[in-house]
């Protein structure tokens, strides 16, 4: 262990980590789809520094787009003042938002962007003199954050169950993964039928559910779940936090379904992985609701420090544009040999399923209890110049999206000497 490894463990708690067990593994650089220890020894950042690197580290345009902000300045409040950086943002998101979406609302994590939603289609229902629109629907297995508010629309309960004294509770649908999604959808009518008076909004992670070890839903699901909110006067809140900025080959996974929905909530990529950034995308509706008097109270009491911080919103201009000009298109070419790859993954005798939607994935061993399989492989895949985190024994594949072709041929031939070290 290194010098500053050993410091880590004496003066830092890091999450989602057994630090009785944990060994650090301490980055010193980036360069372009890889990482670099303090050895000088690289390593393919499979995972895109938990999924949101999109155009790789050290990009200059973004890199140039930062210093040239940190000569303006470097942070201002949002509170009752503004600046370029997330006026020019704001405008650049809702051009390529699904129609309607015509405000946004920064914070500075996909939790937050979630949280906000939520608070927002309540204080909504409230000033239209509906006020018994308390609850939210939500998915089994669901992952929204680890704010509260977030945690009570999850379904996790490797991640959530502890904390349930704690939560407002939410109301669960079946997943519709694995399946043609009309027991959801018959689920998800049948509440509605029953409760709309009480439900203020349907809350959901589009095309695939990440954190419960991607779970993939069959098409039409979203566009049908939204359908069925329209019709009962329920919101829609699509998460986007982790397929948005071109994960499944579109800009945002509601395009593949037609979906506009009430609340788009942006994280992860938006500032292509630079600095924290996340912003809720809202309609001209739900917004005018919070306008009037000051002695009225309508406005929405909720706000961050770092709210639309300068730096984070200039890289973020940039990103977009460079996700616009060419990352996106480099993604959806490299998308079918990252699929071939991840077919010859599954031919491994212990692999038993392989899920994947664009360029997010996940390979799920066979378990072997009490061995967790998914730390293990990720543990040796880094010997083989690879960086993964499992979900559970899912092995999760989410690389950036100028990932090339020998990136892929490496992810692929990593992953599969880990897996047959592990299951030797």
């Amino acid at each position: 262990m290194t010098d500053l490894g050993c410091l880590d463990t004496q003066v830092l708690w890091h999450p989602f980590t057994q630090m009785a067990e944990w060994d650090p593994l301490v980055i010193a650089a980036g360069d372009g789809n890889y990482l670099i220890d303090f050895a000088g020894r690289r390593y393919l950042d499979g995972v895109s520094s938990l999924w949101c690197n999109v155009h790789g580290h050290r990009h200059p345009r973004l890199d140039r787009a930062l210093r040239d902000q940190l000569d303006r300045i470097a942070h201002s409040t949002f509170l009752g003042l503004t600046h370029e950086p997330a006026i020019r943002l704001g405008a650049a998101l809702l051009e390529v938002s699904p129609p309607g979406l015509r405000r946004v609302f920064y914070s500075d994590s996909g939790a937050t962007a979630v949280e906000i939603a939520l608070k927002q289609s309540f204080q909504y229902w409230q000033l239209r003199g509906v006020p018994d629109k308390q609850r939210f629907l939500r998915l089994d297995e669901a992952y929204h954050g680890d704010t509260l508010g977030a945690v009570g629309v999850g379904g996790i309960a490797l991640f959530h169950r502890i904390f349930g004294p704690l939560l407002v509770r939410s109301i669960a649908i079946q997943s519709p993964a694995g399946s043609d999604g009309s027991a959801s959808l018959a689920a998800l009518e049948r509440e509605l039928a029953a409760h709309a008076g009480q439900i203020a909004a349907f809350v959901v992670e589009p095309l695939i559910q990440g954190a419960a070890g991607m779970l993939v839903h069959p098409h039409g699901f979203l566009a049908r779940a939204a359908e069925l909110c329209r019709r009962h006067a329920v919101h829609l809140i699509v998460d986007e936090v982790a397929t948005g900025f071109g994960r499944t080959g579109t800009l945002f996974a509601c395009e593949q379904e037609s979906v506009a929905p009430d609340f788009l909530c942006l994280a992860k990529g938006i500032s292509g992985g630079y600095l924290a950034l996340a912003a809720t995308l809202t309609t001209e509706e739900i917004y005018a609701a919070f306008l009037g008097a000051s002695h009225e109270l309508k406005q929405f009491f909720h706000g961050h420090t770092y709210t639309a911080n300068p730096l984070a919103c200039a890289v973020g201009v940039e990103s977009l544009a460079l996700l616009r000009e060419s990352t996106l298109a480099n993604a959806r070419a490299r998308m079918p040999s990252f699929a071939a790859a991840l077919d010859r993954i599954a031919a491994i005798p212990g692999v038993a399923a392989i899920r994947r939607c664009g360029l997010m994935a996940g390979i799920e061993l066979a378990p072997r209890p009490p061995r967790h399989l998914g730390n293990e492989v990720c543990a040796r895949v880094r010997a083989h110049g690879v960086i993964l985190r499992p979900l559970g024994d899912v092995i999760v594949w989410m690389p950036p999206l100028t990932i090339q072709s020998e990136d892929i041929a490496l992810l692929e031939g990593a992953t599969a000497a880990a897996i047959r070290e592990t299951l030797a």
